[in-house]
């Protein structure tokens, strides 16, 4: 035993000096393109709508009644949603009622009644319910998510 520690120390002051050099290589060797990012986020224009587009582009939902994530809780709330283009509208307005609303329902299920505090919690919501209900588009997608309507109560 006394004749196999030197070798273990040896071992193990190997791997701590391998450990150290790889994480001061790190930037070396995977370089951050923070440069190509901050391009290409300059890049992107955004599209300004007029009034017209935007009410061409628009769908509703409304009267959403259902419990939260607290049973206690019950929630109404009407969603504005803006796709991408005119056709993707047509196709929304014929699911939304058979596809749509039941992930809206099951989501807000899912939500507690804190979680939907203030303008920050319905962005939360609205991201969420972006990302789940573009999956589920056949055309297009939505751009945008607004509340126009939000009621919360205890029961």
């Amino acid at each position: 035993m006394k004749k196999m520690l030197p070798w273990l120390l040896t071992i193990l002051l190997a791997i701590t000096l391998i450990v150290i050099a790889a994480f001061l290589l790190m930037d070396k060797i995977f370089p951050k393109d923070t440069n190509d990012v901050n391009a290409a986020v300059q890049s992107v224009e955004t599209k300004y709508l007029t009034a017209d587009e935007i009410v061409e582009l628009t769908a509703e939902i409304t009267e959403i009644k259902t419990n939260l994530a607290d049973p206690d809780y019950i929630v109404q709330i009407d969603f504005a949603f803006q796709l991408n283009s005119a056709k993707s509208k047509e196709a929304f307005e014929k699911i939304k009622e058979i596809k749509i609303k039941p992930i809206i329902i099951k989501t807000l299920a899912d939500t507690k009644p804190e979680e939907l505090n203030g303008a920050n919690g319905k962005d939360q919501l609205s991201s969420k319910l972006v990302n789940l209900i573009n999956k589920t588009l056949t055309e297009g997608k939505i751009t945008q998510i607004e509340v126009t309507k939000y009621l919360l109560a205890s029961m």
